[in-house]
């Protein structure tokens, strides 16, 4: 085997994409600190026990793990950071009142999520704690609808649910191990032959319930639909006016509802939501309210937040315009160092031309020459042979 090949699903940035994935970084973070979100950076690896303890089993199939030469202790490598945001809130910064918390940083997974998605996917999030009312979920929405615009890749569509509404309706049922997560996925994929299969011996009202979940997409009309052919359970009455609350004072986003759409239930506690964009058929962002998490680290707090993958969106973005470069001779007095480091202060990329090297520096992104005329240094085309 070649000694530069990669595994599977994973690779390089280069030049001109690891400087798009950059730029999109440094517009998100910007704009998260302008919203007071402040950074965090948590580590590539924890123990294990801490890191997956009360995750969902898919997350845990997703993570690598290893055995820790140190302690004996098995470690895992991160799969997802919300877990790790979570915890610093809840055990280091231990705030009493509202906190914004955003990171970027590279997760690990152990098999692609889709047929061209990477196993080193750049996670960017902001997360929100401390706020169990609407209007945090009503922030981190507009907040993504914000990221995605920075990106130029306004959301064709959010998606909104709440998970509140199946776990309303099979509260209490005495259903086999394994059985609730085949519910949610054949709700995920609306695949109703095997709803119907699945829902067979359970209540009627229960089993028209979850039955009407795949059919209940659309517009904010959705919801009245909804409200007519589900139980009116508390819970459900909850939720459906949670997401009705959100459709009023959203309207100027494209706000669409799913109630089949329940990925990472588990996790989630209450409104989730998906971003689409043109020419993507996956979503590009994930969110949503996750009230429990923190039980897990001693102190459970009310939390909301989204994230995404900066390499997915990156490819989705337009092709960032990389400035060219001067071509500087190199410094051998202190008039020319003077000049090319003017240059670099005006904002200028400037390259010195290592001695012995020559007609290839339009590979290093130059296109203009920092040239001696008339007394005086002056920058001209770049002219290669």
């Amino acid at each position: 085997m070649h000694s530069w090949l990669l595994p599977e699903a994973i690779e390089d940035l280069l030049p001109a994409e690891a400087a798009q994935v950059e730029h999109l970084r440094r517009q998100l973070l910007d704009e998260f600190l302008r919203h007071g979100y402040q950074l965090v950076a948590p580590p590539m690896l924890e123990f294990a026990d801490a890191l997956l303890s009360g995750s969902a089993a898919d997350l845990n199939l997703r993570t690598f793990k290893l055995v820790d030469q140190l302690s004996g202790r098995t470690l895992a490598l991160r799969a997802d950071i919300t877990p790790q945001v979570s915890r610093i809130d809840a055990h280091l910064l231990n705030r009493t009142g509202v906190t914004r918390l955003c990171y970027c940083g590279s997760v690990v997974h152990t098999l692609p999520a889709g047929l061209l998605a990477t196993r080193e996917p750049l996670q960017i999030g902001a997360e929100l704690y401390g706020h169990a009312g609407l209007e945090a979920d009503h922030e981190v929405i507009r907040l993504l609808a914000r990221a995605l615009q920075l990106a130029e890749l306004p959301p064709s569509r959010i998606d909104l649910s709440h998970v509140g509404i199946f776990r309303a309706l099979t509260a209490g049922l005495p259903l086999a191990p394994g059985i609730d997560q085949q519910l949610f996925d054949a709700l995920q994929a609306k695949d109703l032959p095997s709803l119907r299969e699945l829902t067979r011996d359970l209540p009627a009202p229960v089993r028209a319930g979850l039955l009407a979940l795949p059919d209940l997409y659309g517009g904010a009309d959705v919801l009245a639909g909804a409200a007519a052919c589900l139980p009116a359970l508390p819970e459900i009455t909850q939720a459906l006016g949670e997401l009705l609350r959100l459709a009023d004072e959203l309207a100027d986003l494209p706000l669409s509802f799913d109630l089949a759409d329940l990925r990472g239930y588990h996790y989630h506690s209450g409104v989730v939501f998906a971003a689409y964009c043109d020419d993507s058929p996956a979503a590009v962002a994930l969110g949503g309210r996750y009230d429990s998490i923190g039980e897990r680290f001693g102190r459970g707090r009310p939390a909301t937040g989204f994230s995404l993958d900066l390499r997915a969106l990156s490819r989705l973005s337009l092709p960032l315009t990389m400035p060219g470069a001067i071509l500087a001779p190199w410094p051998e007095n202190a008039v020319l160092q003077a000049e090319i480091e003017r240059l670099r202060a005006n904002g200028e990329i400037v390259v010195a031309a290592l001695p012995g090297h020559g007609n290839n520096w339009s590979e290093a992104g130059c296109d203009r020459q920092l040239v001696w005329r008339y007394d005086k240094w002056i920058i001209e085309s770049l002219k290669e042979n």
